[in-house]
């Protein structure tokens, strides 16, 4: 699909808010409500957009610590401890990599205490090296479209 400059400013202002309303959209992009409605059809059709979210703060729901964990599993335990991953809630983002680690995973959780009750499943299966978050000066963003 080709997507022209009118498409891409539409990306970047659902990016930034996906609750904005057609009308709203339409007036900062320039074309009519339905112009705008359908290209934002398109897209999702397209599967450039593939889907709508929000934005939960989750130290407010008593996740005050976020951890990345990187994960080597042990020979032989790769698939099993993808499941274990699979099955940790605490676990809000997971990608398998290249190089000495397997995974890298985010994890939100209460405390250091419920951090070592998290990991302790995989300690038999797989090596753990566990950074907590301080900051996050990048949030999540677009790269540029």
């Amino acid at each position: 699909m080709n997507i022209d400059k009118t498409d891409r400013l539409l990306l970047k202002l659902l990016a930034q808010d996906s609750r904005l309303s057609i009308k709203s959209l339409s007036e900062q992009v320039g074309l009519s409500a339905p112009a705008t409605a359908d290209r934002v059809r398109r897209l999702e059709e397209n599967q450039i957009i593939e889907g709508f979210s929000i934005t939960i703060n989750l130290q407010a729901l008593g996740y005050p610590l976020m951890a990345i964990v990187r994960v080597k599993p042990l020979a032989g335990q790769l698939h099993y401890v993808q499941k274990l991953i699979q099955q940790m809630p605490e676990c809000t983002e997971c990608d398998k990599v290249t190089g000495e680690d397997c995974f890298v995973m985010r994890l939100q959780v209460r405390s250091m205490q419920h951090l070592d009750e998290i990991l302790d499943p995989i300690a038999d299966y797989a090596q753990c090296n566990t950074s907590l978050v301080k900051t996050t000066p990048v949030k999540q963003r677009l790269p540029p479209i």
